[in-house]
């Protein structure tokens, strides 16, 4: 059990608690798009209702199962952070095909975590009721396909089909941001690599005697770390404070 994982358990649970004795305090919580104006904290709130037993239990059951390996993949702050945005952007979708009706439930936020799995392991076999086996990937497009169609012909049984598409949306969404900014370092990483060759012998033309006292220190213990285990080793800020002393104008750009 993951931490974030366990806390989501935790506080679904004990508000579902809290509806079933004092179902009053739950009813501000509900997220009803032409309310929102008036209660803004109910995008996130909504998450933690839900309209039944079985409906906790699914949603419980999903999150327990796809939510460790997740949340160990893209770490607590990200997972958290995937659950928020795919939770919002549930409701946001719902606002926008059914502003009438209310929404609770952590579905939208559940669904965002299974894309996640789905993304990161596609063709890892789930057990659906713990027999008919399918491809995590296939599972999104079915029930893809499965909210479209309800959803277009009017959200049959009360389910918040929209919702459920929104968390799909919102999590794909925060997923390409979140690899476009992985794959923006790793560029990074490389163009500091390749063009430490280059300027290894400009760094060694630094006079340390030239540089003013306050900087000579941090200048002398950036150069034996690169004599001693090689260019590198330099963490980006400490190749950019050296930079900062290659003479002429020969500098390596700053770390973004």
């Amino acid at each position: 059990m993951t931490p974030w994982v366990q806390r989501l358990l935790l506080a679904n649970i004990g508000m579902f608690f809290v509806q079933m004795t004092a179902p009053r305090l739950a009813e501000p919580l509900v997220f009803v798009p032409m309310a929102v104006l008036t209660h803004p904290w109910s995008l996130v709130t909504y998450m933690f209702l839900h309209g039944g037993f079985t409906h906790i239990l699914f949603n419980m059951i999903a999150l327990f199962f796809f939510g460790p390996r997740v949340e160990g993949r893209l770490g607590p702050r990200r997972f958290i952070t995937l659950y928020l945005v795919a939770g919002v952007s549930g409701a946001l979708l719902s606002f926008a095909f059914a502003p009438r009706v209310g929404v609770i439930g952590a579905s939208a936020a559940v669904f965002g975590v299974m894309l996640a799995f789905a993304w990161f392991w596609p063709r890892d076999q789930i057990l659906i009721w713990g027999i008919l086996p399918i491809e995590a990937r296939w599972l999104v497009v079915i029930t893809t396909v499965l909210a479209l169609w309800s959803g277009l012909g009017g959200s049959r049984g009360g389910v918040a089909d929209f919702a459920h598409l929104g968390g799909y949306a919102g999590a794909f969404l925060y997923l390409r941001l979140i690899g476009s900014a992985r794959g923006m370092k790793r560029f990074q990483k490389k163009a500091f690599a390749d063009a430490g060759t280059d300027v290894l012998g400009k760094w060694q033309q630094i006079d340390p005697q030239s540089v003013h006292e306050l900087n000579r220190d941090e200048v002398n213990r950036i150069l034996d770390k690169i004599n001693a285990s090689g260019l590198a080793s330099l963490a980006p800020q400490e190749r950019q404070f050296l930079s900062n002393f290659v003479p002429r104008d020969d500098r390596v750009p700053p770390a973004i």
